[in-house]
């Protein structure tokens, strides 16, 4: 049962991961792959202002957001006046120098080493310690980065984001200060990312930078893919099947190092079989594939 409960904790986070994804990927079509390093800013704030000041989880949390946002505005600026693979290769870079801090930064982030001894939530004297009421923590986080998404896809705002991902240069001659919006997008997508961070590291108790790689921000774009870019409920389900189906693989009683493999193995074959013959994914609209 409490492993089950775990599956349910990790489903959450990376509801929370996606979703936040799919307004800059799906809604504003700019594929970012530096999503895990806002995740683990979100992480690493959250987990020293515990360890070290011994502050609140709530204030770990809005701390987090607000450096991942400040952070945004540091890596989307430069970034976001490229376009296409260029813009893919620039948050390619800003992921790598992020990890290279977490990883070699000793003084503040104790590098390889990690961060130990994270304590649990307290939130209104509430003190978060057993899996189901993590489950009900991340359950509330994901429900919230959902309606944060779904109502700004459903404004204004959101409409041209969609307008930016359909003909930026259209949405330009309309008057539209398409910089802004990107930045705006990327600023909360950074944010609610690094919110998840935080639930992560006072969740397992222990970070270090391997939790925060390229891969992790990888995994999180398969998730948006497969689930369908762009849409209410894609990035749900793709962070269902992605997070539960290569547990199966427990059951098989594999080796532990041919099960890692072998789960990264099946990342890539659904990612390319759905890039190759449903590019919108299981429920989206919007493709990359175009």
């Amino acid at each position: 049962m409490e492993y089950l409960l775990h599956i349910l904790v990790l489903v959450g986070i990376y509801t929370t991961l996606s979703v936040s994804l799919d307004l800059l990927a799906g809604y504003t079509g700019l594929l970012s792959i530096a999503h895990a390093a806002f995740y683990g800013l979100g992480a690493y704030t959250s987990a020293l202002l515990a360890v070290n000041l011994g502050a609140p989880f709530l204030v770990g949390v809005l701390a987090g957001m607000t450096v991942a946002a400040l952070v945004s505005f540091v890596v989307s600026l430069p970034s976001l006046r490229l376009h296409d693979d260029y813009f893919v290769i620039a948050t390619f870079g800003s992921q790598m120098i992020l990890f290279s801090l977490f990883n070699n930064w000793i003084d503040l982030t104790r590098g390889p080493l990690g961060i130990p001894g994270i304590p649990p939530p307290v939130m209104f004297g509430w003190t978060v310690q057993s899996h189901f009421e993590f489950v009900l923590l991340t359950a509330v986080l994901a429900g919230f980065t959902y309606l944060v998404v779904s109502s700004i896809a459903t404004s204004p705002f959101g409409r041209v984001l969609r307008a930016i991902r359909e003909d930026e240069v259209f949405a330009q001659a309309m008057g539209k200060n398409t910089l802004y919006f990107k930045v705006s997008a990327f600023a909360v997508s950074a944010a609610l990312a690094a919110s998840a961070g935080s639930l992560y590291a006072h969740y397992i108790t222990y970070i270090d930078p391997t939790s925060f790689t390229v891969m992790e921000s990888i995994l999180v774009i398969s998730m948006v893919i497969i689930g369908g870019a762009g849409s209410r409920w894609g990035p749900v389900i793709g962070a269902v099947v992605l997070v539960t189906l290569p547990e199966a693989l427990r059951f098989l009683g594999l080796p532990i190092g041919v099960a890692a493999n072998l789960r990264q193995i099946i990342y890539g074959i659904l990612l390319v079989l759905m890039m190759m013959f449903r590019p919108q994914g299981l429920v989206g609209r919007y493709g990359f594939g175009r």
